[in-house]
């Protein structure tokens, strides 16, 4: 029944009243949804825009970000190689630059949109390991062929390639020749080509110590910084002598830029040729970088699937084990009190005063000693009963009328089959809110089920997500919490009646 009626509702200060009491639910409800939104938001960006508290990502409806954030994610957030590609912006030369790009020799080029620093994903390592889904059927075959230890797919290692090194060598096996197999067929816009520009800017930087002032003027010209500084055949013969010793045997003679500069009077259209791609390529590079995160979080949860069934078996228990103990306690206290009842609800709302860490060493000590460490048991019985729930069962029992139980033994009905016949019957609403309450604190809970059960095997999926945030960035996390919450907003939204019943209906008898 509606505290206000229909023919009260029609006076104004009714409807100012009730205009201003919708308005603080709409405002409430925006403040509960905001931080959800802006979690997933944020499991949608990257590295360069993972601190950018906007709702909808901007690379979306911005083509200078998406621009900026696929050249990030080309060079693996190196600026200082993204400054000194920055050269060809004519498109004149952008198809006939990836043709020669497609025809350049392995040795010449490196592989794009490796995996960054701070990163624990890329488009590179997942294109690398789908490609060795389809060459092995299992990943123990690879591990046979490549002599790996590898969990899975997802955590094979992308071979290393340092050309520009002098002293590095390929590396001789199997797992190389079939990187190089892999690198062969990769398409234009994943080859960066290695140029004696670069060779030299990287030579005088290590040669004085990335400062700049110490460069002679007749070499540096009017750069501001080392990317600017252009490579000139025509320089001292010594200094030129010099800088061939040092650079790599492969580059002496020839790079990708001389080979370019053959057939080609103008420089390399690389900054051109990323543009043209990202602006024919828009729709696909936005679903790729807005699924990254979710697609790795994802086969994190696969590589670690037990999780899955452990935080399954776990939640199942822990509620029918709440709604095993605590109905049995709370009947009890309704159908026969005693003097100290009082005494002994105040004593089960006293427990509710003190925050769960209090009781957590000494729950591993106890547990400990009962020798029940990483088991479900251990995960299960410290929570199996609640003051809170026992006591709002009690009032529960206590609002039913005591006829029916009168009329249940005068039937010869025994005390189990009043409280399974009668008082669970008519306390499904609460039951089924109080299995609510109780699956959301099973799932979410991850420092007490780390502390009693420290084997992997026994992890639930907020443990693993727990250990997640360690190593990976904030977007990472983001997309990570906005999966794991799913779970808890759908058992929710299904049971909203369930939760509505349980709150209105003690009220109401």
């Amino acid at each position: 029944m509606s505290l206000v009626g229909k023919v009260g509702r029609k006076r104004p200060r009714a409807r100012f009243a009730m205009a201003f009491l919708y308005t603080l639910l709409c405002i409430g409800a925006i403040t509960t949804v905001y931080p959800f939104l802006l979690m997933v938001s944020t499991g949608l960006k990257g590295p360069t825009d993972q601190n950018d508290t906007s709702v909808i990502p901007k690379f979306v409806n911005d083509e200078k970000e998406l621009l900026s954030k696929f050249v990030d994610d080309k060079y693996a957030g190196d600026a200082p190689y993204i400054d000194g590609t920055r050269v060809g912006g004519a498109q004149a030369d952008v198809a006939k630059y990836e043709q020669f790009l497609l025809k350049l020799p392995v040795d010449k080029w490196v592989a794009g949109f490796r995996l960054a620093p701070n990163q624990v994903t890329s488009r590179l390592t997942a294109r690398y390991q789908s490609w060795l889904r389809s060459k092995f059927d299992t990943i123990d075959d690879l591990n046979k062929a490549y002599l790996e230890e590898n969990v899975a797919f997802q955590t094979v290692p992308l071979p290393s390639e340092m050309f520009e090194r002098p002293t590095w060598k390929a590396p001789e096996g199997p797992k190389y020749r079939d990187w190089l197999q892999f690198k062969a067929d990769l398409p234009a816009e994943f080859r960066i080509p290695i140029r004696r520009t670069r060779l030299w800017q990287e030579y005088l930087r290590a040669t004085y110590k990335n400062r700049l002032t110490d460069v002679p003027t007749m070499i540096a010209g009017r750069a501001t910084k080392f990317e600017e500084i252009k490579f000139d055949p025509s320089m001292d013969q010594k200094l030129l002598s010099e800088f061939e010793a040092k650079i790599p045997e492969r580059f002496r003679k020839t790079t990708a830029e001389e080979i370019w500069a053959q057939e080609n009077p103008s420089s390399m259209p690389i900054e051109a040729a990323e543009r043209t791609y990202v602006a024919a390529h828009a729709s696909e590079l936005k679903r790729e970088f807005a699924g990254r995160n979710f697609r790795f979080v994802l086969d994190y949860i696969l590589i670690h699937g037990r999780a899955v069934l452990n935080t399954v078996l776990f939640c199942t228990l822990a509620i029918l084990t709440q709604l095993i103990v605590n109905p049995l306690a709370a009947y009890a206290l309704s159908r026969y009190p005693i003097k100290a009842s009082g005494q002994i609800l105040l004593f089960l709302l006293a427990t509710m005063a003190f925050p769960a860490e209090v009781a957590m060493i000494p729950s591993f000590l106890l547990l400990k000693d009962l020798g029940l460490l990483n088991t479900f048991a251990a995960l299960i019985l410290p929570g199996a009963a609640s003051g809170y729930m026992i006591f709002l069962l009690k009032g529960f029992f206590d609002s039913l009328p005591a006829e029916l139980y009168e009329a249940g033994q005068l039937d010869g009905a025994k005390e189990t089959t009043l409280l399974m016949k009668i008082a669970v019957p008519l306390s499904r609403p609460v039951l089924g809110y109080l299995a609510l309450m109780a699956f959301m604190a099973s799932y979410s809970t991850f420092m007490f089920a780390f502390l009693v059960a420290q084997d992997q095997r026994m992890w639930t999926l907020m443990v693993w997500v727990y250990q997640l945030q360690t190593t990976a960035p904030k977007a990472v996390v983001m997309a990570a919490l906005a999966l794991a919450a799913l779970p808890t907003l759908v058992v929710f939204l299904c049971a909203q009646k369930v939760i509505m019943k349980g709150i209105v209906l003690p009220g109401e008898r």
